[in-house]
């Protein structure tokens, strides 16, 4: 499908799985979406699986803005907490589209819960209480972290909701990043499970390859470890006082180790003048969202680090709390300064991003689409060095390979369906679904959420 195909096909109100392999403009099309929205005054709620993915939407998370944050499951006391939190509330009340980019990361439950929230605050029993959804990823990217519990990929389109939703597949097949079509069949072949001896050969001349540009190149790697090794390297390298944080925690051990996990703060946190960070908590009051990348450029009197963002804007940073609750209580609760070192980010931080150049170690790969990812983000093989790679770096799920074949059949459908409907009864669709969500909701009665939760 093309991109103006999948676009009418939003404009009619239709609610759309967008996919397609890296690079195919799902992102570009998102942001196309919401300018025509917001030029029209509808309430868009703009939101990703993970911080860096909503920094190239100018979101949210998901978690954040349902109010689900890092539960697992929801019940009635939840719900009305939510309901009772005006700003969360407010936000899904008066939203009428919902967006959620990176799909491929979100627990097929928590969209379940999502769905759950949407119904109840909207007071509207339909799929996410009416709104049109459009959810928007490439399943041969990153899977879901995996917990404990699950015995099983938990794939967002496993869920109630995906299927509840009955959703329009839109699988776009242009592409707009990469610059070098052999490295293009190159992504392709990965994804078709179908990597040649010959083309396994060309990766590995890229081993340890010098890049023929003056770009300082992204570091990726699969483990926080690593991550962590070469960021406190850098730090080393800088000739000046470092600033010291110490976490500030309390609850009980277990609870609280949860919460850090979530959260990904540092505990003993060390920032010099000249550091690269990332911001690992939402605060859109202060200018900085989870993913938001900067350099440290001074510290205040009161030893507050000072980060100016890529984009140019200084944030003072101060200490940030992450809680967890239970009903009314906080039974945990962990306080530092909300900021990461940055000159290498993990593999899983990456997604979602296009690099010029990269430095990927992909020896230690251990999850199924760990190399598509990290190689798809650079626009051509000669942004590429490699630090290792090893035989699971290309390996993608044979589940989603399978499920891919089922989007493609169902994107072609929808695309003859559309070049056999007139332009006008098109244009009219469009206008009737404006029209139609610049109405005022209507709230049910109590009543009819009776057995909610049966």
């Amino acid at each position: 499908m093309t991109q103006k195909e999948a676009l009418d096909l939003l404009m009619m109100g239709k609610n759309i799985f967008l996919t397609g392999q890296a690079g195919s403009g799902k992102t570009f099309l998102l942001n196309k979406y919401i300018k025509f929205l917001k030029s029209h005054k509808v309430s868009v709620a703009v939101t990703a699986s993970t911080g860096i993915a909503a920094t190239h939407l100018n979101g949210s998370t998901i978690h954040s803005w349902s109010g689900i944050g890092i539960k697992n499951s929801i019940n009635s006391i939840d719900l009305s907490k939510i309901a009772r939190n005006s700003h969360k509330r407010d936000k899904i009340k008066n939203a009428k589209v919902l967006i959620i980019d990176e799909i491929s990361m979100l627990h097929s439950y928590r969209l379940d819960m999502i769905n759950k929230v949407c119904k109840y605050i909207k007071g509207n029993l339909r799929p996410f209480g009416g709104l049109q959804v459009i959810l928007c990823g490439d399943f041969f990217q990153l899977p879901p972290i995996h917990e404990k519990t699950d015995t099983e990929v938990q794939f967002a389109y496993k869920s109630d909701a995906w299927r509840e939703l009955d959703l329009n597949i839109c699988y776009l097949n242009e592409q707009h990043r990469q610059l070098d079509d052999s490295f293009l069949n190159l992504l392709n072949e990965i994804r078709s499970q179908e990597v040649t001896e010959y083309t396994f050969e060309k990766l590995q001349k890229r081993l340890n390859k010098k890049l023929s540009t003056d770009l300082k190149p992204t570091k990726l790697f699969t483990h926080n470890a690593d991550v962590d090794h070469i960021n406190n390297h850098e730090l080393e390298k800088i000739d000046s006082t470092a600033h010291r944080y110490k976490m500030v925690t309390r609850g009980k051990k277990e609870i609280v180790e949860t919460l850090k996990k979530g959260c990904l703060a540092p505990e003993d946190l060390h920032l010099k003048e000249g550091a690269i960070v990332i911001f690992i908590k939402n605060n859109p009051s202060k200018g900085y969202i989870n993913g938001t990348l900067g350099k440290v450029v001074r510290f205040t009197d009161d030893s507050n680090p000072v980060v100016r963002t890529f984009d140019g804007r200084e944030i003072i940073t101060s200490t940030a709390a992450w809680q967890l609750e239970e009903g009314e209580r906080i039974i945990a609760e962990i306080a530092q300064i909300p900021l990461r070192l940055a000159w290498a980010i993990t593999v899983h931080k990456s997604q979602g991003m296009s690099l010029d150049a990269a430095e990927i170690d992909l020896s230690k790969s251990f999850a199924h689409g760990m190399g598509y990812v990290a190689l798809s983000r650079v626009k051509s093989l000669d942004g590429i060095t490699l630090l290792g790679i090893n035989q699971n770096a290309l390996m993608v799920s044979s589940e989603v390979a399978a499920f891919d074949t089922d989007l493609k059949k169902q994107s072609i459908e929808l695309s003859n369906f559309l070049a056999n409907l007139e332009k006008d009864e098109i244009e009219n669709t469009k206008k009737s679904f404006l029209i139609q969500i610049l109405r005022d909701d209507t709230d049910l009665n109590n009543e009819a959420f009776e057995g909610f939760f049966r």
